[in-house]
Order: structure tokens, then C-alpha cells, then sequence
């Protein structure tokens, strides 16, 4: 069967570079905006009823994943202020400040 549209159209201009970033949305956490991988985080978890979506640096859920548990990210819903109220999370947001909107790395998980 045919193809409706063929891979490469040859009449669609590809997006400007610069028209990409700038309609790219900030991290939820964090502020900065989002790279080439946006994930679509749930402020208050699925498991918990939580229907809304943000955007997030997949680093930025990680950090959120470890250091709180379902029932703690449901309490807070999508106050981000009352996330960033605690050490860790504090730490870590000014610590990626500075970093490249695509910077991945390990983040090591809360002790229990």
C-alpha cells in the first residue's frame, strides 16, 4: 500500500533551530526549558488519582522519584514551592541550574 505522504517532503521546510527552543517549555521543577526529551510527569501519581500532566527533565523526575514516595507527591499535588522547600530537592535544583537542558546523570536514591 502507498504511502499518503512520503517521508521526506520536499515542500515542508524544516523548523527553524531557534523557532524550536523557544517554544520548548520550561521544567516544572527546575524552570529551565527542556531539551530534545521532555517527559510528561504527573504531579500527583496515576496510582493516586493525579490527571494532569507537566513538563520535566527526565533528570528532574528522578530526582522527584527518589526522594518521595507516591502518598508524599499526592499530599503536595502541584505545589512545586513545597517541593522545593526540602534540602535535597533544593540542593539539586541549584546544582542543575548551570547545566546543558539534555545533561543526564545518576541520582542516588533516598535511604529509607
Amino acid at each position: 500500500m502507498a504511502r499518503k505522504h512520503s517521508k521526506r517532503d520536499h515542500y515542508r521546510e524544516p523548523p527553524e533551530k531557534e523557532e524550536t527552543e523557544a517554544s520548548a517549555p520550561p521544567c516544572w521543577l527546575c524552570g529551565r526549558p527542556t531539551g530534545k526529551t521532555i517527559v510528561w510527569h504527573h504531579p500527583v501519581p496515576k496510582s493516586r488519582g493525579g490527571r494532569d500532566v507537566v513538563p520535566m527533565h527526565s533528570i528532574c523526575q528522578q530526582t522527584l522519584i527518589a526522594n518521595f514516595t507516591n502518598s508524599e507527591l499526592q499530599r503536595h499535588g502541584t505545589d512545586v514551592e513545597s517541593l522545593l522547600a526540602y534540602p535535597a530537592v533544593r540542593k539539586f535544583v541549584d546544582w542543575v541550574a548551570n547545566k546543558d537542558p539534555d545533561f543526564t546523570a545518576t541520582i542516588p536514591k533516598r535511604p529509607r
